[in-house]
């Protein structure tokens, strides 16, 4: 997802669009991480870059939210946010070795 959302809406207060903007970001995480993963892949990691009118910083994905916040209260007129999906496989730790079974 690339988009840029508008802060500013006719009949709306800011408070509700800034609420709108992040339920739009919840149901597109959500429907991709529903699509199916290649195989040997095991979950959907996602690159989040936000900014005024293109991608400034780079941020996790739990720091989203936040920074909408922090656009709304600077004074905005929009923010962009770009979000990319990739298939992801995790990094397990180290197996322990095996002691030595003595019968």
């Amino acid at each position: 997802m690339r988009k840029s959302f508008s802060f500013e809406h006719p009949r709306h207060k800011p408070a509700r669009v800034v609420e709108h903007i992040k339920h739009q970001i919840r149901k597109y995480l959500k429907r991709e991480r529903g699509k199916t993963l290649p195989d040997g892949m095991d979950f959907w990691a996602f690159d989040c870059k936000v900014g005024r009118e293109g991608p400034e910083r780079s941020l996790a994905e739990r720091e989203l939210a936040k920074a909408i916040d922090e656009a709304a209260e600077a004074g905005w007129e929009s923010v962009y946010v770009e979000l990319v999906a990739q298939a992801v496989k995790r990094r397990g730790k180290k197996p322990a070795a095996e002691p030595d079974e003595e019968a």
